[in-house]
C-alpha cells in the first residue's frame, strides 16, 4: 500500500511538470507495466485530478484544469520561491490580495521541511520591503486586461489623466506592467494611432469589449519594461517638445542622454528626438549643448524660446 501510495505521487509530480507523457515513458520513468500507469491514472482521477488521456501511438497522458484546485507537489526551490512571492505579494499592490497571501503563507509554512522554513525565515527577515502609497487595484480588473490581451480583444474605457482630464479610449492591450507598487497597461491606441502607457487605476473597462485585432510589434523591440519606463518619468514634464536633429541616430545614442528621451531614425542623416521638461527656455538652451543643428518640430512655444534664446545670443556678439 505504501508503495502505491509512493508510486502516486511521483506520478502525480511528473504530470505537474506541464508535459504529455506517453505510457510507456511514463513506465520505464516508473518501472511498472503501462496497464499499471492506467490504474494509477484512475487513482489519480478519483482523487480529483484531471488527467487526460490522448488514444493512439501518438497520444499521451497529461494533467488539465479542474472545477476544484487539488494538492501542489512542489520541489525544495519551487516551495521557496512560492513562500517568497507570497510575502511580498503580503506588501500590497493587488487590492484584497494582502490577506489571502497571509493566509497562503501562513498554510505553506505549516507544511514546509525544518530546512526550507529556515530559508524562507532568513529571507523574510534579512529583506526590508519598503511599503508603496500607490494605490491598489482589482484583482478582476487585472484578469479582465490580462484576458483582453491574451485574446487580442480591444479595450474600451473611461480614462482619468494625470491632470484630472477625462477621456474615452480606444485600445488594444499586450502588456501589464508592475513598476514600484503601481500597474500600466501598454497598449495601442487606436484613435491616435501610437503606442500608449495607461495607468491601471484610473482605467475603467468599458463592456462589451472590443473586436479583435491583429498583433503588432512591441515598442521599444519588445522591452515594454523599458517603454514604460521612459513613459512614466516624461509623464511628469510639464512641457514636451519634438525636434529634428541633423547627424545620424546612432551618433546621437552616443551621446549618452539616457532613457528619458527618445530617438527616432529619420533617414541615414537625420533622427527625431523626444524630450520634456518644465520649462521651455531650458529646454531650448539644453538642445544647444548637443553642438548639433537642428529644426525645432513642436510645439510653437519651443520654437518661439530658441528664438528668442538666439536673439539674445546675438545681441552678445553684435558690434557696438
Amino acid at each position: 500500500m505504501l508503495e502505491t501510495s509512493a508510486r502516486l505521487l511521483k506520478l502525480l509530480s511528473l504530470l505537474q511538470a506541464h508535459r504529455e507523457w506517453t505510457g510507456p515513458e511514463l513506465s520505464a520513468r516508473l518501472g511498472v507495466t503501462t496497464r499499471t500507469i492506467r490504474n494509477d491514472v484512475e487513482r489519480l482521477r478519483s482523487l480529483g485530478y484531471p488527467v487526460h488521456a490522448t488514444p493512439g501511438v501518438a497520444g499521451g497522458y497529461r494533467l488539465g484544469a479542474g472545477a476544484a484546485l487539488p494538492p501542489l507537489l512542489l520541489d525544495d526551490e519551487e516551495a521557496v520561491a512560492v513562500a517568497v512571492g507570497l510575502g511580498r505579494a503580503a506588501g500590497g499592490g493587488v487590492e484584497g490580495i494582502e490577506e489571502s497571501s497571509v493566509r497562503a503563507l501562513a498554510k505553506l509554512e505549516q507544511v514546509l521541511p525544518s530546512r526550507l522554513r529556515a530559508r524562507v525565515g532568513a529571507l523574510n527577515a534579512y529583506t526590508v520591503q519598503i511599503p508603496g502609497e500607490a494605490p491598489s487595484v482589482p484583482p478582476a480588473l487585472l484578469t479582465t486586461i490580462a484576458n483582453a490581451a491574451r485574446d487580442r480583444e480591444r479595450l474600451r474605457f473611461d480614462y482619468t489623466g494625470h491632470d484630472g482630464s477625462a477621456t474615452v479610449r480606444d485600445v488594444e492591450p499586450y502588456r501589464l506592467v508592475h513598476r514600484r507598487g503601481r500597474w500600466y497597461l501598454v497598449g495601442y491606441d487606436v484613435t491616435r494611432q501610437d503606442w500608449r502607457t495607461f495607468r491601471v487605476d484610473r482605467l475603467r473597462p468599458r463592456v462589451p469589449s472590443g473586436p479583435r485585432f491583429t498583433a503588432r510589434e512591441l515598442p521599444e523591440d519588445g522591452d515594454v519594461a523599458a517603454y514604460v519606463e521612459r513613459g512614466v518619468n516624461t509623464a511628469r514634464w510639464r512641457h514636451r517638445g519634438t525636434v529634428l536633429l541633423h547627424a545620424p541616430a546612432e551618433r546621437v545614442r552616443e551621446l549618452g542622454l539616457g532613457d528619458r528621451m527618445e530617438i527616432e531614425p529619420d533617414g541615414p542623416d537625420t533622427c527625431v528626438l523626444k524630450l520634456g521638461s518644465d520649462d521651455l527656455d531650458g529646454m531650448a538652451v539644453w538642445i544647444g549643448f548637443l553642438g548639433l543643428d537642428f529644426e525645432v518640430l513642436d510645439p510653437p512655444e519651443l520654437a518661439e524660446a530658441v528664438r528668442r534664446l538666439a536673439e539674445r545670443y546675438g545681441r552678445a556678439v553684435s558690434e557696438r
